[in-house]
């Protein structure tokens, strides 16, 4: 649907005509602004209009930390994420993150424009500050704690969640490597019952790595969330009748 806008910059005479036109006859023009109440609808007109017309949407924070590629097509810069200054808020881009190249681009298969998602990483300390306590719990508790890795990148850092769940899966290999290596020198694994487990893991987790890419977010957190809450009652009914 194309959105009826006014011009109000550079104002028209009456000669000119009606300053009210569809924002699709705006994009001969080398740039624009646009701008309007929140809630206007603003950020969807800009997808509307990249999906139609082959060009790029991107929030400011991924245009500001991610490197842009020139394609030839409109490039659709959505502002929504900005913050109004003098109120002593953070920078929208998180500085530590931008240093470390926290950002990168994963296919989303859900986008209305299609192609690539741009993302950018938020609150790295507090981020990091949860990878440590999950890095005691995988000692401690000999999980691989994946699942406090996802919340933490999830909900404190901001990122997307298919990229949270399968940058936690890179990650198990590594913390659970550290303590793997001291519960095998102590004799507290055996190998002949771990093979056929992890074939089977290994199995799993290939099959799983193919229905990724295409489901749907809120399907996956929904999975996520019921099996969260059946460890966790697990844990308290093996706490609680002295199984563990």
């Amino acid at each position: 649907m194309d959105r009826i806008v006014r011009q109000i910059h550079p104002e028209k005479s009456e000669l000119e005509g009606t300053a009210e036109r569809p924002l699709s006859e705006f994009l001969t023009q080398p740039n624009i602004v646009l701008l309007g109440d929140p809630g206007a609808g603003k950020s969807y007109a800009f997808r509307e209009l990249a999906a139609a017309g082959g060009g790029r949407y991107l929030t400011a924070r991924a245009f500001l930390t991610l490197p842009v590629r020139n394609t030839g097509g409109i490039l659709f810069i959505d502002g929504l994420d900005e913050r109004r200054g003098g109120r002593g808020d953070r920078d929208t881009v998180d500085a530590l993150a931008a240093k470390l190249k926290l950002h990168g681009v994963y296919p989303d298969l859900d986008r209305s424009a299609g192609g690539d998602k741009p993302y950018s990483a938020q609150h790295v300390p507090a981020g990091f500050g949860i990878m440590f306590g999950a890095g005691t719990l995988s000692g401690l508790l000999g999980i691989g704690s994946g699942a406090v890795k996802v919340l933490a990148m999830d909900q404190a850092m901001r990122l997307p969640f298919k990229v949270s769940t399968t940058t936690s899966n890179f990650m198990i290999g590594v913390t659970a490597a550290a303590s793997a290596g001291i519960y095998l020198y102590r004799g507290y694994i055996d190998p002949a019952m771990a093979m056929p487990v992890m074939l089977g893991v290994l199995g799993g987790s290939m099959i799983g790595s193919q229905l990724l890419v295409r489901a749907r977010v809120a399907t996956l957190k929904i999975i996520f969330g019921v099996v969260i809450v059946a460890l966790g009652v697990e844990m308290i009914f093996n706490g609680v009748t002295g199984r563990i």
